[in-house]
């Protein structure tokens, strides 16, 4: 249920590569759906929760959207397979473990998991 002040929506440019590529990149990666408003518009729904990261070593410069994988290491192969390119493989945090990479349109994701 929506209420005011809950971030529930994230919207991320696909300008570096075409639209139908970065919808084809997602479905094959993590299988994701998504619904067309246009030519040069789709929308998904696959949930969002949040946080800041205050540490400036370790803050990313900008918002970094981040994946749940129950297998972290399938999960890395399977977005390489789509066209991914992994740029920090898997190390630890407080909080299990995680990788990022960039989708085919330069945007900057992880992929965390126990």
């Amino acid at each position: 249920m929506r209420r005011t002040g809950k971030l529930d929506y994230l919207e991320m440019p696909a300008t570096g590569s075409t639209l139908d590529s970065t919808k084809a990149f997602y479905s094959a990666a993590f299988g994701w759906s998504f619904t067309d408003y246009g030519p040069t518009y789709s929308a998904f729904d696959e949930g969002l929760e949040g946080g800041f990261d205050a540490n400036a070593a370790e803050a990313p410069a900008k918002p970094l959207p981040v994946i749940y994988s129950e297998r972290l290491e399938e999960t890395l192969a399977t977005v390489e397979n789509a066209g991914g390119t992994i740029v920090r493989p898997i190390f630890s945090f407080p909080g299990g473990r995680r990788f990022h990479f960039l989708d085919p349109a330069g945007n900057e994701l992880a992929v965390w998991g126990q």
